[in-house]
């Protein structure tokens, strides 16, 4: 039996489980929620209709049967009877105000125009229903940050309007955010709805979690993964985010609740941790025990109120603020109980290792510089559910230790000023100013010893994977251009592996295929595998929804179905998790990651990562690091405090690697204190593999850049990501031709990078593709059990194994139309390589027996996009053209979809055109 089958029944019912226990309620006034069992409810907002199961770009971008919306789940469930005047209302409003898809990637609206509401309609309801549910939506995404506007982080005046109405004319008014990211929420205090739901994009079964919460067939038992301020001025960030130069971290380590609950208490309205219940729990500390590096306590949860439900345990230390300055309150542990009956109790254990609550002394005021210590003092403990409603634990006083001493790597050089506390003795601190201690004399490069080159070797990799050989042996055989190629990867949709994913790398030449080498692929990611061809796949819940379980098994077991569906469909790694931190509420791509919290964010990562291991496909953990903006995000140089970076930016990524087993890395588009971090040494090797003991390949963004300090970036210097232990450059249009025109053989040459150097990245890629699936696939060492799953399992509308590719010629791609099936219904698939990027066009010639009153439209979609509809009409035998303009084509292989909605129509030929070629390569 193939013991990867992948059951989708149990993996919907996991996402729906994943996504109820994401929700978080934040205010349930006279018992709101849930709602009662065929109880009159009139749903208000235009999102009911159009549910945003996730944010856009790589993230978001994946293929689905079906998404369950909010409306959707609410009809089926059949539990509550829906208010159908004013459902009417709404269609009839959206006939002529459709959903709004934007101008594509990184031009897409955060929010959809809003139904205004009259008087008339909302009291009708309000005499005809129980309660109300007001549905408000929020979308974010890649290449384009949140805005401190209407429509973005603020509700539109029709939003509010809508809110004030209802709330007015309703006795119980439940809000429900639909939302990838926190928004403002300055409107509740204003309005009063009975109650708030955060129930975030929750994937295809979103709408399913978020009804068996609103029906109570689920207690809500989500935790808020980030604080929710007053305003938007109020997170100290905010004044230093979105620079298009540079940002200046001057929060330091005071990000999220570290600052709030430090130095402005009094600016928030939901604490980090915060959610409500549908039942009351109590929380008392059972025992508690010191040892010499870690602490031991127990903590009883009981139902004290009249139905069931989980509960989370939150475990925060407060360490003294010695010489170096603490927060006031650092998240060490947390736990999830099971579902616990009223008047039933369960006990959690929590075993907390002191470094924990460890400081990084970057500047060496408490006399260790570069090391991580304990300062002396008194180390208490606190057990709650958020990190306002705490109660003691324990506490010990400490003698000063030092853990772990290192060496400064990523440290500052522009000078720059950041916050630490002050205290007034009565536990009440204000924020005052020290100078950022900057890099000390950098240390080069250690040397990489080299494999003598043996042109002669017939080793193949396949010899090494079935133990024949070593693999210096066959690194040994490989040539300076074979090394070149094996450091490139190829994308995105390359014919090379499965269709429509992101990139391939390995075994890409023909040179490198002969010596057996496979090619391996990743996909995007983190909420579900992305396929531009259109093939199916499941969408998981974001990772801000995730977080907000605060359920590591439950994740785990979640990304224990995805590694199957990557098993699936042969591919080696999704690219994620997401592991950069919520610095600022208004980075768009808040919704792939996890939270404010670094021990969170590492904990989320390591669950996922275990749970894909568990079908041998791993994730490649993002962005390495401090991605936490959209904005400039190639240029924009994040200058930050090496104490900030080891505590905040990196630890969620060290949890990743040395907890979850993380064996894929890829750095960022930009740089970090004056570096692009995909050509980072400090950062790529000193930390990750010297500190850390990653023994994965490191890749790049895609198209991503480099430098050598002071100088410029640039997407061909390949050399400065050799030197730094950054394996491979994704992406181009072929490695073997190094199409790009990277300089790392001329480099090489130069003596500028060595080959002992390339030979160690080639090392890296090579280990990772022994234990991959495509090696696996390869050598034959796939079960036919599983092969025949895979024949009859994978959900897409073509055969993969079918898949036509047209190559362009004199800047145009031709097709001969004469094969295509054009019966009403029908699709024809096929991909194209273009040899330019820029502008195209496509043009349908045809011809049709019918009149000219026959409609026959053509949809066109390219990547999974529909690009437009070649809008026909019967031709009586002339032959006629039709045009679609594609706008920027960027990429090489794309795949494009032909839907047919009317039989009728003979297709001569489809062209694409290039009408202005453009280098997007081109460095400003």
């Amino acid at each position: 039996m193939n013991p990867y089958r992948l059951n989708r029944e149990e993996y919907a019912r996991t996402a729906r489980q994943a996504a109820a226990e994401g929700c978080v309620l934040l205010k349930n006034d006279g018992e709101t929620l849930p709602l009662p069992e065929g109880g009159r409810v009139a749903v208000f907002g235009r999102i009911q209709f159009d549910y945003y199961k996730a944010g856009l770009g790589s993230g978001g971008l994946v293929n689905t049967d079906y998404v369950a919306g909010i409306l959707d789940a609410l009809r089926e469930s059949g539990r509550v009877r829906l208010n159908e005047g004013v459902l009417a209302a709404y269609e009839a409003w959206r006939e002529d105000n459709p959903f709004d898809e934007g101008e594509g990637w990184g031009k897409v609206p955060w929010s959809q125009k809003e139904m205004p509401l009259t008087d008339e309609l909302v009291s009708r309801a309000a005499s005809e229903s129980d309660r109300a549910v007001i549905v408000i939506g929020r979308t974010g995404g890649e290449d384009q940050d949140i805005r401190d506007e209407a429509g973005s982080f603020r509700l539109t005046a029709v939003e509010e309007d809508m809110i004030r109405r209802v709330t007015d004319a309703f006795e119980k008014t439940a809000v429900v955010l639909n939302v990838g990211n926190i928004i403002d929420m300055g409107w509740v205090e204003l309005y009063h709805p009975s109650a708030v739901l955060y129930a975030w994009q929750g994937g295809q079964e979103g709408g399913n979690g978020v009804m068996d919460v609103l029906t109570g067939s689920v207690s809500p038992s989500g935790k808020l993964t980030d604080t929710i301020a007053r305003e938007i001025a109020d997170y100290p960030s905010t004044a230093d985010f979105g620079g298009l130069e540079r940002n200046f971290y001057t929060e330091d380590i005071y990000v999220g609740y570290r600052y709030f609950e430090t130095f402005a208490p009094d600016r928030v309205l939901y604490p980090f941790g915060f959610g409500l219940s549908y039942t009351d729990f109590t929380l008392d500390t059972v025992s508690f025990s010191r040892g010499d590096d870690a602490v031991d306590l127990t903590v009883r949860v009981t139902n004290r109120g009249g139905r069931e439900g989980k509960e989370v345990v939150q475990i925060y230390g407060e360490p003294p603020q010695g010489r170096l300055g603490k927060p006031a309150r650092v998240l060490i542990g947390y736990g999830k109980t099971g579902v616990i009956a009223p008047g039933e109790s369960e006990e959690l254990a929590f075993h907390l290792p002191l470094s924990l609550l460890a400081s990084y002394d970057d500047g060496g005021a408490a006399g260790h510089r570069s090391a991580w210590i304990l300062e002396e003092g008194t180390y208490a403990f606190f057990a709650g559910n958020n990190v306002r409603d705490t109660r003691p634990a324990g506490s010990f006083v400490l003698e000063g230790r030092v853990l772990e001493p290192l060496e400064a790597a990523c440290a500052p050089v522009l000078p720059f000023t950041r916050i630490r506390p002050e205290g007034n003795g009565q536990g009440v601190y204000r924020a005052v100013r020290e100078d950022v201690p900057l890099r000390p004399e950098r240390r080069e490069a250690a040397p990489v010893g080299e494999i003598p080159f043996t042109p002669s070797s017939s080793v193949t990799l396949g010899q090494v994977y079935r133990k024949e050989a070593s693999l210096d042996d066959f690194i040994a055989g490989l040539s300076e251009e074979e090394m070149a190629a094996l450091i490139r990867g190829e994308g995105m949709c390359s014919p090379k592996v499965t269709p429509g994913v992101a990139a391939a790398f390995g075994g890409l030449s023909p040179s490198l295929g002969e010596k057996e080498l496979p090619a391996a692929c990743c996909a995007d990611g983190p909420s579900g595998i992305r396929m531009d061809c259109g093939t199916k796949a499941f969408s998981l819940p974001n990772g801000t929804a995730l977080g907000c379980t605060f359920n590591d098994a439950l994740v785990e077991e979640l990304f224990g179905f995805l590694g199957r569906e990557l098993r699936l469909n042969k591919i080696d790694t999704i690219l994620g998790p997401g592991l950069n931190i919520h610095r600022n509420p208004l980075n768009g791509r808040n919704f792939e990651y996890v939270s404010e919290d670094p021990l969170l964010t590492g904990k989320m990562a390591a669950a996922q990562l275990k749970g894909l291991a568990r079908s041998g496909v791993t994730g490649t953990i993002k962005h390495f690091a401090a991605n936490n903006q959209e904005s400039a995000r190639s240029r924009a140089d994040s200058v930050v405090s090496e104490r900030a970076l080891r505590e905040i930016y990196l630890k969620g990524f060290e949890i990743a690697v040395k907890e979850g087993g993380a064996y894929a890395v890829m750095t960022t588009y930009g740089p970090v204190n004056g570096i692009w971090t995909a050509g980072n040494y400090d950062l790529c090797t000193r930390i990750l593999r010297d500190e850390w003991g990653f023994e994965g390949i490191v890749m790049t963004d895609w198209w991503a850049a480099m430098n050598w300090e002071g100088e410029g970036s640039s997407r061909s210097n390949t050399a400065a990501m050799v030197k730094a232990q950054n394996d491979l450059y994704m992406c181009v249009n072929e490695a073997e031709t190094n199409s790009a025109g990277d300089n790392t053989l001329e480099m090489l040459g130069k003596g500028v990078i060595t080959r002992g150097e390339l030979q160690r990245n080639c090392r890296n890629i090579l280990a990772f593709l022994l234990g991959s699936l495509a090696m696996k696939h390869f050598m034959g060492d796939i079960s036919a059990e599983e092969l025949e799953d895979m024949k009859q399992d994978r959900e897409s509308d073509f055969d993969p194994g079918d898949l036509v590719y047209y190559r362009s010629s004199d800047d145009r791609v031709m097709i001969d139309g004469s094969t295509f099936t054009t019966v009403k219904g029908t699709a024809e698939v096929f991909g194209i390589t273009v040899e330019q990027f820029g502008f195209y066009e496509a043009v349908m010639t045809y011809s049709s027996s019918l009149g000219e009153l026959a409609q026959l439209p053509v949809s066109l979609y390219m990547d999974n996009i529909n690009k437009g509809t070649f809008s026909l009409k019967g031709a009586e035998g002339k032959r006629k053209e039709a045009v679609i303009d594609l706008g920027m084509v960027f990429g090489v292989n794309h795949f494009f979809k032909l839907f047919f909605s009317h039989t009728g129509l003979d297709v001569e030929s489809l062209e694409f055109r290039l009408t202005k070629a453009v280098n997007p390569f081109e460095e400003s």
